[in-house]
């Protein structure tokens, strides 16, 4: 069975992968062209891709019969994955979820208090010899203990940050949800969209669908408080960038934590010359266990295919 790996992995993932399939490891770290995703369909049986790796309706149309059979998906996200397309055109998808959950809650709480706390201009104010010593009333941010939360997606991700953020700084969880939220696994109260948005900290953690496209615009902008911060480590077209600058630059709002990007990986110059926010490289998932965890789930949904069995994590 011939295995596509379109981005290097680590060397544990490659050598599990490798021990059960015949593996093209694609050394480039850059998405697949279009042609190249066309030729991951006709030359292999499997592929393994990533965020970036446009299998889109386009691609599946000029490729009818593909070669390739089951797209397991190194990421919990598959956004960049027509899925009702592949299976139109005979092939399985799958994902990771649970191996992303912990990391990338983790990535949340980083933005939360780099921008509450103006970690970030705090260390560019350092590093360029800026810094005059401490005062009273120097670069005075927001006080997270004891705040209120807004996470927008109770999913497995939002849990884990309302866990975090109720538990070690003692906030008040409010969330949205489409469904209701049975059990949100802390003391939280399940609101309307606009009631989440009025929290100090705002916490985007839905998954990118047609329906969630914008979600995040210019009127969601307008109800949060000015002092608030807003935090997405979901994907970037979930806020309306345009509108983001405009709030953040007009003192709508207070601040704002990123590690994803509407057009990412281009970030606007607006962005990047705001004090008040936190720009990450899409940061969520990078820990090295957890790149293993997340590429070990992929390799075992292809052996599952291959040998039959049920899929772990059908999409």
């Amino acid at each position: 069975m011939k295995l596509l790996i379109t981005r290097p992995l680590p060397e544990k993932v490659v050598a599990a992968a490798r021990a059960r399939f015949d593996v093209t490891l694609r050394e480039s770290t850059r998405p697949l062209s279009p042609d190249e995703l066309r030729r991951a369909l006709v030359e292999h049986d499997a592929v393994l891709p990533t965020l970036g790796d446009l299998f889109r309706a386009e691609v599946f149309a000029d490729v009818p019969r593909p070669r390739a059979r089951i797209l397991a998906n190194f990421g919990v996200g598959t956004n960049h994955l027509d899925v009702a397309a592949a299976r139109a055109a005979g092939l399985e998808v799958t994902n990771t979820p649970g191996a992303v959950t912990d990391a990338t809650a983790d990535i949340a709480l980083t933005l939360i208090l780099m921008t509450a706390r103006r970690a970030g201009e705090g260390e560019r104010l350092v590093r360029r010899g800026a810094w005059e010593g401490w005062h009273p009333t120097q670069m005075l941010g927001l006080h997270v203990t004891g705040k209120r939360l807004g996470i927008i997606g109770m999913g497995r991700i939002g849990r884990a940050i309302a866990r975090r953020c109720h538990y070690g700084f003692g906030m008040e969880v409010t969330f949205f949800n489409r469904s209701t939220v049975a059990d949100p696994g802390v003391p939280a109260r399940q609101v309307s969209f606009e009631e989440a948005l009025e929290a100090d900290v705002v916490v985007v953690a839905v998954p990118a669908t047609p329906e969630t496209h914008h979600l995040i615009d210019a009127r969601a902008l307008a109800q949060m408080r000015p002092e608030a911060v807003l935090v997405n480590i979901a994907r970037g077209d979930i806020v309306d960038e345009a509108a983001l600058i405009s709030a953040l630059s007009e003192g709508r709002i207070a601040g704002a934590g990123l590690d994803v990007y509407e057009f990412e990986p281009k970030v606007p110059e607006a962005l990047l010359g705001m004090e008040n926010v936190t720009l990450l490289p899409h940061l969520g998932t990078a820990a090295l266990e957890v790149r293993e965890s997340m590429g070990l789930m992929a390799v075992e949904n292809l052996r599952a295919f291959a040998e039959g069995r049920p899929l772990p994590n059908p999409v």
